[in-house]
């Protein structure tokens, strides 16, 4: 059974830094993509980034390029999710949710696997 949970949420101040984690367990990832989702109260789930587990490749939404990296610990299983130069619209829920297969996709019909989401917080 896939688990993923996610922590490293919280309060921060616009263009402050947070890094949230996806801790994953229950099968063995290498053929997995891990992505990076969020929703605002009242929106839709939006694509933020993800990273093929194997070889560590990424994409990421142009919303959020340039100011976030997501990279993954094969030693650890986790993926992360650096956000820098955070904005208030940056306010939601973020999940991590898995998709087994080798290829990048930002879309979330694809992934079967989804943590609890963390909230993250930007004041203005």
């Amino acid at each position: 059974q896939v688990q993923l949970v996610e922590s490293g949420g919280g309060l921060v101040q616009t263009g402050g830094s947070l890094k949230l984690t996806c801790a994953a367990s229950g099968h063995a990832f290498t053929s997995y993509v891990i992505g990076w989702f969020r929703q605002a109260p009242g929106k839709e789930r939006e694509f933020v980034s993800a990273i093929t587990w194997s070889g560590g490749n990424t994409i990421n939404a142009e919303s959020v390029k340039g100011r976030f990296i997501t990279s993954r610990d094969n030693a650890k299983n986790t993926v992360s999710l650096q956000m820098h130069f955070l904005k208030p619209e940056d306010t939601a829920v973020y999940y991590c949710a898995a998709a087994h297969q080798a290829i990048l996709t930002a879309s979330h019909h694809e992934y079967h696997y989804w943590g609890q989401g963390t909230q993250v917080t930007v004041s203005s």
